[in-house]
């Protein structure tokens, strides 16, 4: 069974140094429909102007996922990592007992565009801790690349999730093979995509239940995330 959720209708946010648009409720969007899938709790699209970005503020408890799309996020914690966030790279935060951070674009004329994802952790109260990779277009190219999972992947997670990126090009097709009682969520990322006859374009996302295989294929380029998720949050 799938279920389209269409880019338009996601919740939007302008304040001006941020554009965001959110796949489930977040700050003042609110759908009780809408309150994520399973384990996993948000999606936000951003843009983040040039000179701009999140004052430090506290989490916890929460696995973070911020995948950047294009431009640079520079990055400090309480956990005493600073780093620079590039396209291509993956950054997670387990926030655990707390933390706190802070998320700047640098850049004094290019905005910054990244999903922030956030997936809630199989247990509460763990020591925080801090991830940081980088996936080449390579790694990505017309294959799904493992980019977090709870093991054997390089960016751990707490919780039974496997996240998935891809890069397709024009012509190619990928399939996936889900395990019997698994779920699925698919978010295009960039341009757009065919699912089992549906045409998906970029911010459109499908949740995928009782579904043991699909094929992706695209007339265009694309980059998507496929979440391979327990039906029922841990």
């Amino acid at each position: 069974m799938f279920t389209l959720y269409p880019a338009h209708q996601r919740g939007h946010a302008q304040h001006g140094w941020l554009e965001s648009w959110h796949s489930f409720s977040f700050g003042d969007y609110y759908d009780p429909k809408k309150m994520g899938f399973a384990s996993l709790r948000v999606i936000n699209d951003d843009y983040i102007a040039p000179n701009a970005g999140f004052p430090t503020h506290p989490h916890r408890d929460m696995e973070i996922i911020t995948y950047v799309l294009s431009g640079t996020l520079a990055h400090k914690d309480s956990m005493g990592n600073g780093s620079l966030i590039q396209a291509g790279d993956v950054q997670k935060m387990s926030a655990g007992t707390g933390i706190q951070h802070s998320e700047f674009n640098p850049s004094s004329d290019t905005p910054v565009h990244l999903l922030q994802i956030w997936i809630q952790p199989d247990q509460h109260g763990i020591t925080p801790s801090y991830a940081q990779q980088n996936f080449s277009a390579q790694d990505k190219q017309n294959k799904f690349c493992l980019i977090a999972a709870p093991d054997g992947a390089p960016i751990l997670l707490h919780q039974d999730v496997k996240l998935y990126a891809a890069n397709l090009s024009s012509g190619s097709e990928l399939t996936y093979q889900f395990s019997p009682a698994r779920s699925g969520y698919l978010h295009v990322a960039t341009g757009s995509i065919m699912i089992n006859d549906m045409t998906l374009n970029a911010g459109d996302a499908v949740t995928i239940e009782d579904t043991t295989s699909i094929t992706i294929s695209t007339n265009d380029e694309a980059e998507i995330l496929l979440f391979d998720i327990h039906p029922v949050t841990q």
